[in-house]
């Protein structure tokens, strides 16, 4: 009866990750980091997860002499948190 969620975006910076990018397609690292309040290096190792999992896609570049590291959702990350919500959405319905 219950979907076994997905334990990739079952961490709670990460589905914070993953949920921004919906709504916005691509963003950069500075901007994540500031809406999501996290450490800079507690969300480089979640970023790298959503990455090895191929849920985001993430372009390393220069900007202005700085680096500047732009992270995009992708079509199975899409996939991947429409079915997480869906699961728990099973689970919320389960008692009416």
């Amino acid at each position: 009866m219950f979907k076994e969620l997905d334990p990739i975006l079952h961490s709670q910076l990460r589905l914070a990750v993953v949920s921004l990018l919906i709504g916005v397609k691509e963003a950069e690292f500075t901007f994540i980091r500031e809406k999501t309040n996290a450490t800079a290096g507690n969300l480089s190792v979640q970023v790298q997860k959503l990455k090895e999992a191929g849920y985001i896609e993430v372009i390393k570049e220069f900007k202005d002499n700085y680096p500047n590291t732009t992270c995009k959702i992708t079509k199975k990350g899409i996939e991947a948190f429409e079915s997480y919500v869906k699961a728990l959405q099973d689970y919320l319905q389960v008692g009416k």
